[in-house]
């Protein structure tokens, strides 16, 4: 939609000496979701990719399994005053006879490029139950030095980040190293709905065997929509959060923190980074 970045005047000093230029910077606009016509969502995001987002965010909520659960992703016309078209409303219209989730004020639905889980009622309303609960036993084994060039293969990849500075990526591999998929937005967490919704559209749920990568740090929910999505190994190349780890080793996940050269912590399923 040609609004991934936007141009602004700056006053750039270096070294005591000051000018005026233009400065490219990352996009981020609301998108809201809705769900059958109803309000579920605010994410602050990067625009592109919105309809993969919303899928993606269905799927880590547990709304989504099957392919075939999604009727159709629609941009909502009239979403103004003036019935103008924003392209930041998305409306997920579900199949017949898949189930509509109770949308109560048990969720606050308003989420931030920082953190998307700004107000889950309690931790219990975190852990959903996922669709493929098979991550336990995928018998996926990652060499560790295929592990170690990843981040340079995705930091490679970030076209975007080249010219912003300003964007998280998360990007999807094979276990030989193969990069399959990657996204960039202003929030993590809506890097990785991407991804998934992207392969969600694509028919490829669960992601056995695959290794998700994302930039900056592993929170909990990073974590938990890995877990939706059934990959198995989530690497990061910053630090994990205590809750992340726990979640980590209750759904027998391999969590990879610190991944920096050819240096990483293991904080839980070891067994699937080979030496």
């Amino acid at each position: 939609m040609g609004r991934v970045t936007e141009r602004r005047r700056i006053v750039r000093i270096r070294n005591g000496g000051a000018g005026v230029r233009p400065d490219t910077l990352v996009a981020e606009e609301p998108l809201e979701i809705r769900l059958n016509g109803k309000p579920l969502a605010i994410t602050m995001r990067t625009p592109g990719d919105d309809f993969a987002l919303a899928v993606g965010f269905l799927v880590s909520e547990g709304v989504l399994g099957a392919a075939s659960d999604v009727q159709a992703v629609t941009y909502c016309e009239g979403a103004t005053e003036d019935g103008s078209n924003t392209y930041n409303v998305v409306n997920v219209q579900l199949a017949a006879g898949v189930p509509v989730p109770d949308i109560t004020l048990e969720r606050n639905v308003y989420t931030t490029s920082s953190c998307g889980l700004c107000g889950k009622a309690s931790l219990d309303a975190v852990r959903t139950a996922t669709r493929f609960p098979g991550i336990a036993a995928d018998p996926v084994r990652v060499p560790a030095e295929v592990l170690c060039a990843m981040p340079d293969r995705l930091r490679a990849a970030q076209k975007v980040f080249d010219r912003t500075g300003g964007l998280h990526a998360a990007g999807l591999f094979t276990a030989q190293g193969e990069l399959l998929d990657l996204r960039e937005d202003v929030g993590r967490h809506n890097a990785v709905d991407k991804i998934v919704g992207r392969a969600y559209q694509a028919g490829r749920l669960p992601l056995t065997g695959a290794v998700l990568l994302v930039s900056g740090r592993a929170s909990f929910e990073l974590v938990q929509k890995a877990v939706m999505a059934g990959i198995p190994v989530l690497a990061a190349v910053s630090a994990p959060s205590s809750l992340a780890v726990d979640l980590a080793l209750d759904a027998g996940m391999t969590l990879v923190g610190f991944l920096r050269g050819p240096d990483m912590n293991i904080y839980a399923g070891e067994e699937r980074i080979t030496l």
